[in-house]
């Protein structure tokens, strides 16, 4: 698997989203590494993409209420296990479970297996809580999608949280999980 250092040279075979997402990068001086891979539609198949960014790619979790009136994205390790419970009783929401494809490509422009934090660029109405585990914090870097499952970025974790995270009026929520 190749590293490229930031963009595509061309658009040919990618997605106006994925585009996009080079594009508010590039526009934030944030910069990235680059490997373009077959679809990763599970943990397993980052695996290979771990190994060639050097690092553990970012496990994100699109979440909902039972009611669907809150939507929550989890960013958590690649190899933690996620609990509801455990995460529930953190942000004072009972009864969460994954969210529907319709309500990703709706509020982030994403389809499953390839929701990322760079979807909040398309969350114009902050209607999608963003919650980040503690370990994510502790690394240099944050492993994620652009949008599409078929390339993974590398990109520092400090980029993300001071300068993305800003530019488009989020914020995180750090939360704690055991995962055992």
């Amino acid at each position: 698997m190749e590293l490229y250092n930031g963009r595509p040279d061309n658009d040919k075979d990618r997605l106006p989203r994925e585009m996009r997402v080079y594009d508010l990068l590039d526009s934030l001086g944030i910069e990235y590494v680059r490997a373009d891979h077959e679809a990763a539609m599970t943990m397993e198949a980052c695996q290979a993409v771990d190994r060639a960014l050097g690092m553990l790619m970012c496990k994100n979790l699109f979440l909902c209420n039972r009611q669907k009136t809150a939507f929550y994205l989890l960013l958590m390790p690649g190899d933690k296990k996620f609990k509801t419970k455990e995460l529930s009783s953190q942000i004072g929401s009972a009864r969460l479970s994954f969210a529907e494809a319709e309500d990703m490509l709706r509020y982030l422009d994403i389809e499953p297996g390839s929701v990322s934090v760079m979807g909040l660029m398309n969350d114009h109405d902050h209607a999608v809580k963003l919650l980040v585990d503690e370990d994510i914090l502790k690394g240099e870097y944050i492993g994620c999608h652009p949008c599409v499952n078929t390339s993974s970025l590398k990109i520092k974790t400090g980029d993300i949280m001071d300068k993305l995270l800003p530019a488009l009026g989020h914020k995180a929520q750090v939360v704690h999980l055991i995962g055992e």
